[in-house]
Protein backbone atom coordinates (compact mmCIF):
# COMPACT_ATOMS: atom_id res chain seq x y z
CA UNK A 1 0.00 0.00 0.00
CA UNK A 2 1.71 3.48 -0.99
CA UNK A 3 0.11 6.40 0.53
CA UNK A 4 0.55 10.04 -0.03
CA UNK A 5 -0.48 12.39 3.22
CA UNK A 6 -0.94 16.02 1.85
CA UNK A 7 -0.03 18.32 5.03
CA UNK A 8 -0.75 22.33 5.25
CA UNK A 9 2.38 24.23 4.52
CA UNK A 10 1.75 27.33 6.94
CA UNK A 11 3.69 25.45 9.55
CA UNK A 12 6.82 22.41 9.81
CA UNK A 13 5.17 19.16 9.80
CA UNK A 14 5.54 18.90 12.86
CA UNK A 15 5.19 21.83 14.12
CA UNK A 16 7.74 23.73 16.56
CA UNK A 17 5.16 25.03 18.48
CA UNK A 18 1.62 25.84 16.84
CA UNK A 19 0.20 24.45 13.89
CA UNK A 20 -2.78 21.39 15.11
CA UNK A 21 -3.50 20.22 11.56
CA UNK A 22 0.30 19.75 10.81
CA UNK A 23 0.71 17.87 13.77
CA UNK A 24 -1.80 15.11 13.94
CA UNK A 25 -0.66 14.88 9.69
CA UNK A 26 3.01 14.03 11.42
CA UNK A 27 1.56 11.86 14.30
CA UNK A 28 -0.06 9.67 11.67
CA UNK A 29 2.72 9.62 9.38
CA UNK A 30 5.12 8.25 11.81
CA UNK A 31 2.52 5.47 13.04
CA UNK A 32 2.35 4.49 9.56
CA UNK A 33 5.77 4.32 8.69
CA UNK A 34 6.61 2.31 11.95
CA UNK A 35 3.47 -0.44 10.67
CA UNK A 36 5.38 -0.64 7.70
CA UNK A 37 3.16 0.83 5.76
CA UNK A 38 5.13 2.80 2.01
CA UNK A 39 4.13 6.91 2.97
CA UNK A 40 4.90 9.91 1.29
CA UNK A 41 4.75 13.25 3.02
CA UNK A 42 4.14 16.43 1.38
CA UNK A 43 5.27 19.04 3.43
CA UNK A 44 7.81 21.36 3.75
CA UNK A 45 10.80 21.03 2.67
CA UNK A 46 12.24 21.71 6.85
CA UNK A 47 9.89 19.17 7.51
CA UNK A 48 11.22 16.00 9.92
CA UNK A 49 9.80 12.37 9.17
CA UNK A 50 10.66 8.89 8.76
CA UNK A 51 8.84 9.05 5.54
CA UNK A 52 9.71 9.95 2.00
CA UNK A 53 9.56 13.52 1.60
CA UNK A 54 8.38 15.53 -1.20
CA UNK A 55 8.23 19.70 -1.15
CA UNK A 56 7.87 22.70 -3.58
CA UNK A 57 8.18 25.22 -0.44
CA UNK A 58 11.29 24.74 1.44
CA UNK A 59 10.10 26.84 4.72
CA UNK A 60 6.33 27.49 6.12
CA UNK A 61 4.71 30.49 4.81
CA UNK A 62 4.24 31.70 8.34
CA UNK A 63 7.98 31.75 8.96
CA UNK A 64 8.78 33.30 6.32
CA UNK A 65 6.68 36.28 5.21
CA UNK A 66 8.50 36.62 2.31
CA UNK A 67 6.43 33.95 0.43
CA UNK A 68 2.94 34.81 -0.45
CA UNK A 69 0.39 31.49 0.52
CA UNK A 70 -2.10 31.81 -2.45
CA UNK A 71 1.17 31.15 -5.02
CA UNK A 72 2.89 28.09 -2.51
CA UNK A 73 -0.13 26.58 -1.82
CA UNK A 74 -1.03 26.41 -5.12
CA UNK A 75 2.48 24.80 -6.19
CA UNK A 76 2.28 22.28 -3.30
CA UNK A 77 -1.01 20.28 -4.06
CA UNK A 78 -0.21 20.65 -7.99
CA UNK A 79 3.05 19.12 -6.68
CA UNK A 80 1.05 16.47 -5.26
CA UNK A 81 -1.56 15.65 -8.12
CA UNK A 82 0.77 15.41 -10.73
CA UNK A 83 2.52 12.64 -9.24
CA UNK A 84 -0.88 11.21 -7.98
CA UNK A 85 -0.62 7.85 -10.15
CA UNK A 86 2.67 6.65 -8.28
CA UNK A 87 0.03 5.95 -4.93
CA UNK A 88 -2.70 3.60 -4.18
CA UNK A 89 -4.27 6.24 -2.39
CA UNK A 90 -4.07 10.41 -1.47
CA UNK A 91 -5.22 11.49 2.36
CA UNK A 92 -5.31 15.43 1.87
CA UNK A 93 -5.24 17.09 5.48
CA UNK A 94 -5.20 20.48 3.51
CA UNK A 95 -9.01 21.82 3.59
CA UNK A 96 -11.11 22.21 0.09
CA UNK A 97 -8.68 23.44 -2.36
CA UNK A 98 -7.13 20.00 -3.44
CA UNK A 99 -10.63 18.97 -3.79
CA UNK A 100 -10.80 20.89 -6.72
CA UNK A 101 -7.93 18.65 -8.77
CA UNK A 102 -9.86 15.40 -7.91
CA UNK A 103 -11.32 14.90 -11.04
CA UNK A 104 -8.14 15.26 -12.83
CA UNK A 105 -6.88 12.23 -11.59
CA UNK A 106 -7.49 8.50 -10.99
CA UNK A 107 -6.20 7.97 -7.70
CA UNK A 108 -8.63 7.69 -4.94
CA UNK A 109 -8.67 10.84 -2.33
CA UNK A 110 -9.27 10.31 1.04
CA UNK A 111 -9.83 13.98 3.30
CA UNK A 112 -9.77 14.50 6.83
CA UNK A 113 -12.28 17.64 7.14
CA UNK A 114 -10.37 19.20 10.10
CA UNK A 115 -13.05 22.22 10.51
CA UNK A 116 -15.02 24.60 8.75
CA UNK A 117 -13.68 27.70 8.36
CA UNK A 118 -16.31 29.90 6.80
CA UNK A 119 -19.98 28.45 5.51
CA UNK A 120 -18.61 29.94 2.16
CA UNK A 121 -16.65 26.90 1.48
CA UNK A 122 -19.18 24.57 2.03
CA UNK A 123 -20.22 24.19 -1.55
CA UNK A 124 -16.67 22.71 -2.52
CA UNK A 125 -17.02 20.33 -0.02
CA UNK A 126 -20.50 19.43 -1.53
CA UNK A 127 -19.65 19.72 -5.26
CA UNK A 128 -16.75 16.90 -4.77
CA UNK A 129 -18.50 14.33 -2.93
CA UNK A 130 -18.46 11.97 -5.87
CA UNK A 131 -14.46 12.06 -6.24
CA UNK A 132 -13.71 12.23 -2.33
CA UNK A 133 -14.73 10.06 0.76
CA UNK A 134 -14.87 11.92 3.97
CA UNK A 135 -13.74 11.28 7.50
CA UNK A 136 -14.96 13.91 10.00
CA UNK A 137 -12.79 14.29 13.70
CA UNK A 138 -16.20 14.45 16.03
CA UNK A 139 -20.05 13.93 15.47
CA UNK A 140 -20.06 17.53 16.34
CA UNK A 141 -18.43 18.67 13.70
CA UNK A 142 -20.80 16.48 10.15
CA UNK A 143 -22.87 19.01 8.46
CA UNK A 144 -26.15 16.72 7.19
CA UNK A 145 -25.35 17.27 3.55
CA UNK A 146 -22.09 15.62 3.08
CA UNK A 147 -21.55 12.08 2.83
CA UNK A 148 -18.86 10.66 5.56
CA UNK A 149 -17.55 7.47 5.83
CA UNK A 150 -16.53 7.70 9.39
CA UNK A 151 -15.48 9.71 12.17
CA UNK A 152 -11.58 9.20 14.04
CA UNK A 153 -10.93 11.35 16.64
CA UNK A 154 -6.97 12.67 16.66
CA UNK A 155 -4.96 10.80 18.98
CA UNK A 156 -1.70 12.38 20.49
CA UNK A 157 1.69 10.20 21.14
CA UNK A 158 1.45 9.72 24.76
CA UNK A 159 5.28 9.20 25.44
CA UNK A 160 5.31 12.90 24.67
CA UNK A 161 2.96 13.78 28.02
CA UNK A 162 4.49 12.88 31.67
CA UNK A 163 1.53 11.97 33.95
CA UNK A 164 1.31 14.21 36.87
CA UNK A 165 -0.67 12.90 39.69
CA UNK A 166 -0.09 15.99 41.99
CA UNK A 167 -2.60 19.57 41.42
CA UNK A 168 -0.71 22.24 40.18
CA UNK A 169 -0.99 25.48 41.96
CA UNK A 170 -1.61 27.72 38.69
CA UNK A 171 -4.61 27.58 36.15
CA UNK A 172 -3.62 27.20 32.14
CA UNK A 173 -4.95 28.84 29.17
CA UNK A 174 -3.35 26.91 26.36
CA UNK A 175 -4.13 28.44 22.83
CA UNK A 176 -4.55 30.76 19.93
CA UNK A 177 -5.41 34.19 21.30
CA UNK A 178 -8.38 34.37 19.28
CA UNK A 179 -11.69 35.90 20.48
CA UNK A 180 -13.46 32.27 19.56
CA UNK A 181 -11.38 30.21 22.02
CA UNK A 182 -12.07 32.69 24.81
CA UNK A 183 -8.84 34.15 26.23
CA UNK A 184 -10.47 37.10 27.69
CA UNK A 185 -13.38 34.75 29.17
CA UNK A 186 -10.28 32.79 30.80
CA UNK A 187 -8.92 35.89 32.27
CA UNK A 188 -12.12 36.94 33.89
CA UNK A 189 -13.04 33.06 35.72
CA UNK A 190 -9.24 32.70 37.06
CA UNK A 191 -9.66 36.41 38.67
CA UNK A 192 -12.64 35.19 39.88
CA UNK A 193 -11.49 32.77 41.16
CA UNK A 194 -8.37 34.07 42.66
CA UNK A 195 -5.78 31.47 41.10
CA UNK A 196 -2.67 32.45 39.49
CA UNK A 197 -3.27 31.95 35.40
CA UNK A 198 -0.48 31.14 32.52
CA UNK A 199 -1.19 31.93 28.92
CA UNK A 200 0.33 29.97 26.51
CA UNK A 201 0.09 30.43 22.69
CA UNK A 202 0.05 32.46 19.48
CA UNK A 203 -1.28 35.78 18.91
CA UNK A 204 -3.72 35.60 16.17
CA UNK A 205 -5.95 38.43 16.30
CA UNK A 206 -3.47 41.41 17.17
CA UNK A 207 -6.47 43.85 17.81
CA UNK A 208 -8.05 41.56 20.41
CA UNK A 209 -4.74 40.89 22.23
CA UNK A 210 -4.05 45.11 22.19
CA UNK A 211 -7.40 45.32 23.22
CA UNK A 212 -9.14 42.59 25.28
CA UNK A 213 -5.65 40.37 26.98
CA UNK A 214 -2.42 42.81 27.00
CA UNK A 215 -4.53 45.52 29.72
CA UNK A 216 -5.20 42.65 32.01
CA UNK A 217 -1.62 41.35 31.93
CA UNK A 218 0.40 41.89 35.03
CA UNK A 219 3.55 39.09 34.63
CA UNK A 220 2.09 38.32 38.35
CA UNK A 221 -1.17 36.78 38.46
CA UNK A 222 -2.23 36.59 34.53
CA UNK A 223 1.19 36.05 32.80
CA UNK A 224 1.37 35.62 28.59
CA UNK A 225 4.15 33.09 28.10
CA UNK A 226 4.04 33.34 24.22
CA UNK A 227 3.97 30.54 21.69
CA UNK A 228 6.13 27.50 23.36
CA UNK A 229 7.09 24.14 22.14
CA UNK A 230 6.74 20.50 23.09
CA UNK A 231 8.92 20.16 26.10
CA UNK A 232 7.15 23.24 27.76
CA UNK A 233 4.16 22.51 26.68
CA UNK A 234 4.44 19.10 28.54
CA UNK A 235 5.49 20.85 31.96
CA UNK A 236 3.34 23.42 31.67
CA UNK A 237 -0.15 20.81 31.60
CA UNK A 238 1.02 18.99 33.76
CA UNK A 239 1.61 21.31 36.30
CA UNK A 240 -1.31 22.94 36.11
CA UNK A 241 -4.68 22.85 38.45
CA UNK A 242 -7.05 22.73 35.58
CA UNK A 243 -6.82 23.98 31.91
CA UNK A 244 -9.25 26.22 31.13
CA UNK A 245 -10.90 26.21 27.67
CA UNK A 246 -14.48 28.65 27.68
CA UNK A 247 -14.41 28.35 23.91
CA UNK A 248 -16.90 30.74 22.17
CA UNK A 249 -17.46 28.64 18.76
CA UNK A 250 -18.02 25.03 18.34
CA UNK A 251 -14.42 23.87 18.35
CA UNK A 252 -14.17 20.41 15.77
CA UNK A 253 -12.06 19.06 18.14
CA UNK A 254 -9.63 20.58 20.61
CA UNK A 255 -6.26 19.11 21.02
CA UNK A 256 -4.96 20.71 23.89
CA UNK A 257 -8.30 19.48 26.24
CA UNK A 258 -7.04 15.74 25.20
CA UNK A 259 -2.95 17.08 25.91
CA UNK A 260 -4.36 18.24 29.24
CA UNK A 261 -6.32 15.25 30.50
CA UNK A 262 -2.93 12.86 29.83
CA UNK A 263 -0.99 14.68 31.88
CA UNK A 264 -3.30 14.08 33.96
CA UNK A 265 -5.08 18.06 34.40
CA UNK A 266 -8.59 18.21 33.93
CA UNK A 267 -10.54 20.89 32.11
CA UNK A 268 -13.00 22.94 32.56
CA UNK A 269 -14.68 24.41 29.11
CA UNK A 270 -17.71 25.78 27.75
CA UNK A 271 -20.22 23.27 26.59
CA UNK A 272 -19.95 23.90 22.76
CA UNK A 273 -18.34 21.94 19.93
CA UNK A 274 -17.33 18.30 20.20
CA UNK A 275 -16.34 19.17 23.80
CA UNK A 276 -19.07 16.52 25.46
CA UNK A 277 -17.05 13.81 23.06
CA UNK A 278 -13.41 15.10 24.39
CA UNK A 279 -14.46 15.46 28.09
CA UNK A 280 -16.45 13.05 30.22
CA UNK A 281 -18.18 15.56 32.37
CA UNK A 282 -17.70 15.22 36.02
CA UNK A 283 -14.84 12.40 35.59
CA UNK A 284 -12.05 14.16 33.52
CA UNK A 285 -13.35 17.81 33.78
CA UNK A 286 -16.84 19.76 33.57
CA UNK A 287 -18.87 21.03 31.00
CA UNK A 288 -20.23 24.50 31.58
CA UNK A 289 -21.73 27.23 29.68
CA UNK A 290 -21.15 30.46 31.83
CA UNK A 291 -17.94 31.92 33.25
CA UNK A 292 -20.21 32.14 36.92
CA UNK A 293 -20.47 27.93 36.15
CA UNK A 294 -16.58 27.88 35.30
CA UNK A 295 -15.79 29.39 38.51
CA UNK A 296 -18.18 26.69 40.48
CA UNK A 297 -16.69 23.84 38.71
CA UNK A 298 -12.65 24.79 39.12
CA UNK A 299 -14.01 24.28 43.23
CA UNK A 300 -14.72 20.62 42.53
CA UNK A 301 -11.58 19.77 41.12
CA UNK A 302 -10.20 17.86 44.19
CA UNK A 303 -12.95 15.32 43.61
CA UNK A 304 -11.39 14.46 40.15
CA UNK A 305 -9.07 11.49 40.12
CA UNK A 306 -6.15 12.76 37.87
CA UNK A 307 -5.40 8.95 37.05
CA UNK A 308 -9.01 8.74 35.12
CA UNK A 309 -8.09 11.54 32.99
CA UNK A 310 -4.31 9.94 31.62
CA UNK A 311 -7.03 6.61 31.16
CA UNK A 312 -9.89 8.32 29.01
CA UNK A 313 -7.25 9.16 26.60
CA UNK A 314 -4.91 5.80 26.70
CA UNK A 315 -8.08 4.43 25.74
CA UNK A 316 -9.63 6.69 23.45
CA UNK A 317 -6.92 9.33 22.24
CA UNK A 318 -3.99 7.38 21.79
CA UNK A 319 -1.71 7.65 18.27
CA UNK A 320 -2.00 4.10 17.97
CA UNK A 321 -5.56 4.27 17.92
CA UNK A 322 -5.91 6.95 15.20
CA UNK A 323 -3.52 4.82 12.89
CA UNK A 324 -5.12 1.81 13.14
CA UNK A 325 -8.45 4.08 12.61
CA UNK A 326 -7.14 5.14 9.43
CA UNK A 327 -5.45 1.91 7.92
CA UNK A 328 -8.54 0.10 8.37
CA UNK A 329 -10.43 3.56 6.32
CA UNK A 330 -7.89 2.83 3.91
CA UNK A 331 -8.63 -0.91 3.41
CA UNK A 332 -12.03 -0.14 3.23
CA UNK A 333 -11.55 2.41 0.20
CA UNK A 334 -9.29 0.13 -1.90
CA UNK A 335 -11.45 -2.42 -1.57
CA UNK A 336 -14.88 0.00 -2.88
CA UNK A 337 -12.68 1.21 -5.40
CA UNK A 338 -11.01 -1.77 -7.36
CA UNK A 339 -14.10 -2.16 -9.74
CA UNK A 340 -13.50 2.11 -10.90
CA UNK A 341 -9.81 1.29 -10.67
CA UNK A 342 -9.85 -1.31 -13.42
CA UNK A 343 -10.64 1.26 -15.95
CA UNK A 344 -9.60 4.96 -16.71
CA UNK A 345 -10.02 7.92 -19.03
CA UNK A 346 -6.98 9.40 -19.83
CA UNK A 347 -5.69 12.84 -21.92
CA UNK A 348 -5.18 10.33 -24.85
CA UNK A 349 -7.93 8.02 -24.74
CA UNK A 350 -9.05 4.83 -21.92
CA UNK A 351 -7.56 2.12 -20.75
CA UNK A 352 -9.43 -0.90 -18.78
CA UNK A 353 -8.21 -3.50 -17.39
CA UNK A 354 -9.25 -7.41 -18.39
CA UNK A 355 -6.82 -9.63 -16.46
CA UNK A 356 -4.85 -8.95 -13.30
CA UNK A 357 -2.88 -12.01 -11.71
CA UNK A 358 -0.13 -12.39 -9.73
CA UNK A 359 2.51 -13.08 -12.57
CA UNK A 360 1.04 -10.84 -15.66
CA UNK A 361 -1.51 -8.35 -16.74
CA UNK A 362 -3.85 -7.36 -19.32
CA UNK A 363 -5.55 -4.52 -20.94
CA UNK A 364 -7.65 -3.66 -23.50
CA UNK A 365 -6.01 0.51 -24.60
CA UNK A 366 -8.05 2.71 -26.97
CA UNK A 367 -5.95 5.70 -28.17
CA UNK A 368 -8.00 8.53 -30.01
CA UNK A 369 -6.73 9.73 -33.29
CA UNK A 370 -4.01 12.11 -33.25
CA UNK A 371 -3.19 11.10 -29.72
CA UNK A 372 -0.30 9.55 -28.57
CA UNK A 373 1.35 7.59 -24.99
CA UNK A 374 4.30 9.39 -23.54
CA UNK A 375 7.58 8.03 -24.43
CA UNK A 376 7.99 5.75 -21.80
CA UNK A 377 10.74 2.65 -20.45
CA UNK A 378 9.83 0.10 -17.78
CA UNK A 379 12.13 -1.42 -15.13
CA UNK A 380 10.11 -4.20 -13.67
CA UNK A 381 7.63 -5.37 -17.19
CA UNK A 382 7.62 -6.29 -20.91
CA UNK A 383 5.42 -5.68 -22.90
CA UNK A 384 3.80 -7.45 -25.69
CA UNK A 385 1.10 -5.25 -28.09
CA UNK A 386 -1.44 -6.42 -30.43
CA UNK A 387 -3.51 -4.28 -32.65
CA UNK A 388 -7.07 -5.39 -32.72
CA UNK A 389 -8.44 -2.10 -34.80
CA UNK A 390 -6.91 1.26 -36.20
CA UNK A 391 -3.49 1.67 -37.68
CA UNK A 392 -0.55 2.30 -35.13
CA UNK A 393 2.47 3.74 -35.22
CA UNK A 394 5.22 2.43 -32.59
CA UNK A 395 8.78 3.78 -31.60
CA UNK A 396 11.08 1.50 -29.94
CA UNK A 397 13.87 2.90 -28.92
CA UNK A 398 14.16 5.48 -31.66
CA UNK A 399 12.78 3.12 -34.61
CA UNK A 400 9.25 3.48 -35.83
CA UNK A 401 7.39 0.36 -36.45
CA UNK A 402 3.66 0.48 -38.26
CA UNK A 403 1.12 -1.88 -37.13
CA UNK A 404 -1.80 -3.20 -38.72
CA UNK A 405 -4.59 -4.98 -37.00
CA UNK A 406 -3.70 -9.00 -36.73
CA UNK A 407 -0.05 -7.25 -35.79
CA UNK A 408 2.13 -7.13 -33.17
CA UNK A 409 5.10 -5.99 -31.58
CA UNK A 410 7.70 -7.03 -28.17
CA UNK A 411 8.72 -4.42 -25.64
CA UNK A 412 11.34 -5.38 -23.63
CA UNK A 413 12.13 -4.16 -20.45
CA UNK A 414 13.95 -1.14 -20.09
CA UNK A 415 13.27 -0.16 -23.81
CA UNK A 416 12.25 3.52 -24.87
CA UNK A 417 8.68 3.37 -26.01
CA UNK A 418 5.57 4.48 -27.32
CA UNK A 419 2.80 3.94 -29.38
CA UNK A 420 0.38 6.76 -31.76
CA UNK A 421 -2.44 7.20 -33.66
CA UNK A 422 -1.97 8.49 -36.88
CA UNK A 423 -5.45 7.38 -38.15
CA UNK A 424 -9.11 8.99 -38.47
CA UNK A 425 -10.37 5.87 -36.49
CA UNK A 426 -9.78 5.03 -32.42
CA UNK A 427 -7.11 2.44 -32.49
CA UNK A 428 -7.43 -0.48 -30.22
CA UNK A 429 -4.56 -2.86 -28.97
CA UNK A 430 -4.20 -5.28 -26.42
CA UNK A 431 -1.24 -4.75 -23.82
CA UNK A 432 0.14 -7.98 -21.96
CA UNK A 433 2.39 -6.85 -19.13
CA UNK A 434 4.99 -10.22 -17.96
CA UNK A 435 7.57 -9.39 -15.10
CA UNK A 436 8.13 -8.84 -11.48
CA UNK A 437 5.79 -6.05 -10.88
CA UNK A 438 2.96 -4.04 -12.93
CA UNK A 439 2.25 -1.15 -10.89
CA UNK A 440 2.00 2.13 -12.61
CA UNK A 441 4.93 3.44 -10.78
CA UNK A 442 7.22 1.51 -12.53
CA UNK A 443 7.13 3.80 -15.24
CA UNK A 444 9.69 6.72 -16.47
CA UNK A 445 8.49 9.22 -19.26
CA UNK A 446 11.07 10.55 -21.56
CA UNK A 447 8.92 12.54 -23.67
CA UNK A 448 4.99 13.54 -22.77
CA UNK A 449 2.29 15.59 -24.79
CA UNK A 450 0.52 16.23 -21.34
CA UNK A 451 3.16 17.62 -19.36
CA UNK A 452 3.44 14.65 -17.02
CA UNK A 453 7.31 14.32 -17.70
Amino acid sequence: MKIALLSPIAWRTPPRHYGPWEYVVSLLCEGLVEKGVDVTLFATGDSQTAAKLEFVSKTSYEEDKSLDPKVWEAMHIAHLFEQAENYDLLHNHFDFLPLTYSRLVNTPLLTTIHGFSSEKILPVFREYSDRSYYVSISNADRRPELPYLATVYHGIDLKSYDFVPERGDYLLYFGRIHPDKGTGEAIEIARSFQMKLLIAGIIQDEEYFREQVAPKLDQEQVIYLGPVGPERRNQLLGGAYALLHPINFAEPFGLSVVESMACGTPVVAFNKGSMPEVIKDGETGFLVNSIDQAVEALKRIPELDRGACRRWVENRFSRERMVNDYLAIYQLILEKEKPRLRSANTPWGRWEVLLDAPDHKVKRITVAPGKRLSYQKHFKRQEHWFVVSGQALVTLDGEEITLSPGQSVDIPCEAAHRIANPGKAPLIFIETQTGSYFGEDDIVRLEDDYGRV
